[in-house]
């Protein structure tokens, strides 16, 4: 019998898809507003409707088959998906400006990128005149060609941008600017502007976005969650381990007045992670491959980062532990921690996901939630 059961979110709980929308949103602002690129500012709008999502989303994740290749390289996070997905285009952007303005394609992408940089190269594309084109279709023929996997696809940029433009670079990480720029205009768009000062401590750069908070969708019925953590919780004390950072982990959870089952302790969110990363820069990326949330979660908030942080892993008693998620990255963690892992099909590939979790030994797959409440009777 299991002690500890740690959920992931998205994709077990609540539905990844309003996540991805704001990620493809992001990096379409981010390419066409003149915030940031102004690639085409005229079709920048901050409150398209439902079709013009679909179509971006569509567009900018090639038909969903980045998102799929991202996920199936251990990068779960959707701040880290934004930042790749931009970061690959805009290197296909800088080639395409090198041969006119090398000099100052190179100083860009060797400094630190952040926003005043990325408008610096908007001022180029404008003053070029060339028809500068983005394709989103290479993204995944490009980073197959690699076996790069977990964070270090993000490093693998910098690979990208000498075999692409000849410039040796290592601008291209979790702990850069524009990996921040990324993460707070994703917030933007998840969370809308009336809460991005409460979710990331600046006013927005861009008014006027409504958010997806008010429409998050549970991935099982309220009522059949309800039954089944009620039933779990008799047997084991819950916990969460979540991408998520912290407003949109607890909100929505309360909203379906399911947040009482789990153990506020050992409720650990992307927040939590990042603002570890920051007090340990040394030992990041910590995100999920990283066993830290879970090992985090799994000890209580109370032991301090140092503590989770300082444990041998695998676990010693980590076969009394299972982590319920929906991707490779949840199940690389467990696997760190020497816990027990069960798959859920109801994220992003649903039963297609079966295949790949099969190949990979996971304890348990499960078509949804409620199979973890068998493991309980």
């Amino acid at each position: 019998m299991y002690k500890t059961v740690l959920f992931d979110v998205d994709g077990v709980l609540l539905s990844e898809e309003r996540y991805f929308d704001a990620s493809a949103l992001t990096i379409w602002e981010m390419l066409n507003s003149d915030h940031y690129l102004g690639l085409h500012p005229e079709a920048f709008t901050p409150a398209p409707g439902e079709p013009v999502i679909r179509q971006i989303r569509e567009d900018i994740f090639a038909q969903d088959d980045v998102l799929n290749f991202i996920k199936s390289r251990g990068i779960n996070a959707n701040w880290d998906m934004v930042f790749l997905t931009f970061s690959y285009q805009l290197l296909h952007i800088c080639a395409q400006l090198s041969e006119r303005y090398q000099t100052d394609v190179v100083t860009a992408l060797t400094g630190d990128i952040d926003r005043e940089t990325l408008i610096s190269i908007g001022e180029l594309i404008e003053q070029s005149e060339i028809d500068i084109h983005t394709d989103y279709e290479m993204f995944v023929k490009d980073f197959e060609t690699s076996t790069v996997e977990k964070q270090q696809l993000l490093l693998y940029l910098n690979d990208l941008a000498f075999e692409k433009l000849g410039v040796k670079t290592e601008a291209f990480s979790r702990n850069s600017s524009l990996w921040d720029v990324c993460r707070e205009a994703f917030q933007e768009w998840y969370v809308g502007s009336e809460n991005v000062v409460h979710s990331t401590g600046k006013p927005p750069i861009q008014q006027g976005k409504k958010g997806f908070l008010a429409n998050e969708i549970p991935v099982v019925s309220q009522e059949a969650m309800t039954s089944v953590f009620t039933s779990i919780s008799q047997h084991a004390t819950l916990g969460i381990g979540t991408g998520r950072p912290k407003l949109e982990t607890l909100e929505p959870l309360s909203d379906l007045d399911v947040l009482k089952f789990f153990d506020r302790n050992r409720i650990v969110t992307a927040s939590d992670v990042l603002e570890t990363e920051e007090a340990h820069p040394d030992l990041a990326p910590l995100a999920k491959p990283q066993p830290y949330t879970y090992v985090q979660a799994l000890l209580g908030m109370d032991q301090g980062a140092h503590t989770a942080l300082s444990q041998s892993l695998p676990l010693s008693e980590g076969d009394q532990v299972l982590v319920v998620g929906d991707s490779i990255a949840d199940l690389m963690a467990a696997r760190s921690m020497g816990a027990r892992f069960a798959a859920v099909l109801t994220g992003l590939s649903g039963q297609k996901a079966r295949t790949k979790f099969e190949e990979l030994e996971a304890d348990y797959i499960f078509d949804d939630m409620h199979g973890i409440q068998t493991l309980f009777e």
